[in-house]
């Protein structure tokens, strides 16, 4: 028995074998490694096209988180806009409001300050007519010392009313 060449009975025990071991195979084992074998393309597919559809939920997801952005910074602008506006009316408010209460207050000082006056005014005049009465009435008292200087002038009087 050489090794290169076998012989018939060798070979026909080795074919028969085979074809049961074929057959068998076929019968059994290759529908099964088949099947897995579809299985696994199946399931690989499925992932494919579970990732390409992933793929355009990001795509979608990244475009609506875009518009998002721009809506969020398009109301940052507003609310900032209107900030800015309230900001400015109410310091033209204030403005006005502290310029109303300075004219009132001004004219509360004016007011105050020409009462004022007029009270001086009315002070120094009663206290000039108080001066100017008591000058006088010294300046009768030295005068009308005497009984007949106090006569003479009671004559005038009398003749004048």
């Amino acid at each position: 028995m050489s090794l290169i060449t076998p012989d018939f009975g060798l070979f026909f025990w080795m074919t028969l074998i085979f074809g049961i071991v074929f057959l068998v195979l076929a019968k059994w084992g290759f529908p099964m490694i088949t099947d897995s074998v579809q299985k696994r393309a199946d399931r690989i597919n499925e992932s494919i096209a579970k990732a390409a559809e992933a793929e355009e939920r990001l795509k979608n997801l990244a475009s609506e988180q875009e518009a998002l952005v721009e809506k969020a910074r398009k109301e940052q602008a507003r609310i900032l806009k209107e900030a800015a506006d309230s900001r400015d009316a109410l310091l033209e408010q204030a403005k006005t409001q502290a310029k109303e209460d300075a004219s009132k207050i001004l004219e509360q000082a004016r007011t105050q300050i020409a009462a004022e006056k007029e009270s001086a005014l009315r002070d120094v005049r009663k206290e000039v007519a108080s001066v100017s009465v008591a000058v006088a009435e010294k300046v009768l008292r030295k005068e009308l010392e005497k009984d007949s200087d106090r006569d003479e002038l009671l004559g005038r009087l009398i003749d004048e009313i």
